[in-house]
Parts: structure tokens; sequence; C-alpha cells
């Protein structure tokens, strides 16, 4: 097997398994039914702080039309709020309901305290050099022009 074959099935692998985690975090929500793509929605309206639908879309790298599904979902549950641009009434700003906030803080909680546990397997010095190299992994993902580009 060569590198680029073991690379492959590395991140496969992290993938996969951080996909489980996450996933798991998701079905024991609050008491409220939310799949990992709509935490993943909620947490991108958090961190773009008052995105358009089209910048969360892009930066979630999703089709406009099944993330406007996903966000009216949302937004039947209380969880997502989407207002007119005060500039542009034809763009929708979306912005996290109090339910909404509260959903993504508690599986930021959850997964957070997972990804604690995992990296407690590692010393100190190990976990620093984890989560350094994940930093640095991303920024030049974001760098390259063959990936990577709409979380910019």
């Amino acid at each position: 097997m060569n590198e680029q074959q073991d690379l492959r099935g590395m991140f496969l692998v992290l993938a996969r398994r951080f996909g489980f985690l996450t996933e798991q975090c998701c079905d024991n929500c609050c008491g409220t039914e939310i799949s990992l793509q709509q935490s993943h929605i909620l947490f991108e309206i958090k961190r773009l702080n008052r995105p358009s639908v089209q910048e969360a879309a892009n930066a979630l790298g999703v089709d406009i039309t099944t993330f406007s599904r996903q966000v009216k979902a949302l937004a039947e549950k209380g969880l997502v709020n989407k207002t007119p641009h005060p500039d542009d009434n034809r763009i929708q700003v979306l912005t996290l309901s109090a339910q909404g906030e509260a959903i993504n803080s508690s599986l930021d909680r959850q997964v957070n305290h997972h990804l604690r546990q995992v990296l407690s397997h590692l010393s100190e010095f190990e976990r620093e050099s984890v989560i350094r190299s994940i930093g640095l992994l991303n920024d030049a993902m974001l760098k390259s022009d063959s990936c990577c580009s709409p979380l910019r």
C-alpha cells in the first residue's frame, strides 16, 4: 500500500468516526429531533453570525435547494429565524432562535466532552500536538486550490 492510500484511509476512518460521534450527540439532544446535517447548519449560522442563506449554504458546500429545505424544517421547529436583509429584501438572513442557541450550545458541549474523553487517552504533549496539527491542516486546506474552499 502506498502512502496516498494510507492517508486516504486514515482520513476516511477519522471522518467516519467523527461523524458517528456527532450523530450520536444529535440523537440525544434536548428532546428535539435534529439530523446531523441540521446540526451542521446550526453550527454554521452561529459561526458566520447572521449569514445569508446563500453564504451558509456555500460554507457547508450544500446545494441551495437542499439547504433551503433543511432551513425551512429548522424554522418550523422554531430553531432558526429567517429575516429579510435590511438593504435587500431578496436576501434572507439567518439567525438562531433562543431554542436554536440552546440546542447548538448543548451539541457543542456534548461533542467537546466526547472529544476531550477521546483525547484523554493521549499525553498532554500528544493532545497539544494533535490540536495544533488539526489547526495547521485546516489552514493548509484553506490555502489549497484543490479542495475545501466552501469553508472560507
